[in-house]
């Protein structure tokens, strides 16, 4: 399977069926993109506190080299969906690094910003997420979704992955606590 929800398998073809723009580009990001990839971050986490386990203010105490290292990290890989010049989504994987585990990474930082929501950005960055995790040999993928947004995790279901648990009161905003939705995909 290419993709999630889709079996085209060709770049132009999947934006077509998509209704995306062509000028939409899924990268995967590198040190230069430290500064928008910051931006863009920081606004994640602080139009959706609940749907991160990050902080927006320890985050942004953070100098620009944390994200450049974060960015070159060999275990870590994030992908970025850009419209022109402007990067307007992220997804991030991040692979085990002890050997019994390394069979497994965790998909993080999954984020579109609102004015790109619906054009397909966030089907682009998991399905690039998805071919690189299977090229490079992993075979399990596990993530996280906060309880009750259910269009990621309609998003997450339509790509194959099953919800095997839910930890309640997984982390704490503004006193309020939101539950954990977990959810994995066998890719092999």
């Amino acid at each position: 399977m290419a993709g999630c929800g889709d079996r085209l398998g060709n770049e132009t073809l999947f934006r077509d069926h998509l209704n995306m723009s062509p000028d939409v580009l899924v990268r995967r990001l590198t040190q230069a993109d430290a500064s928008a990839y910051r931006a863009v971050r920081l606004r994640a986490l602080r139009e959706h506190p609940e749907a991160f386990t990050s902080d927006a203010d320890e985050e942004a105490s953070q100098p620009l080299d944390v994200m450049a290292q974060r960015l070159g990290h060999p275990e870590r890989k994030v992908w970025g969906a850009f419209a022109a010049d402007a990067l307007m989504g992220t997804i991030g994987l991040d692979r085990e690094h002890r050997v019994k585990n390394r069979h497994k990474a965790t998909v993080v930082g999954m984020y579109v910003a609102t004015e790109y929501a619906g054009k397909g950005a966030g089907r682009a960055l998991i399905n690039t997420l998805l071919a690189d995790a299977r090229a490079t040999g992993l075979e399990l993928l596990v993530l996280t979704v906060t309880e009750g947004n259910d269009t990621a995790q309609r998003l997450y279901a339509r790509c194959g992955f099953k919800v095997f648990g839910v930890l309640p009161r997984a982390i704490r905003v503004g006193g309020r606590y939101y539950a954990k939705v977990h959810m994995v995909l066998a890719l092999r």
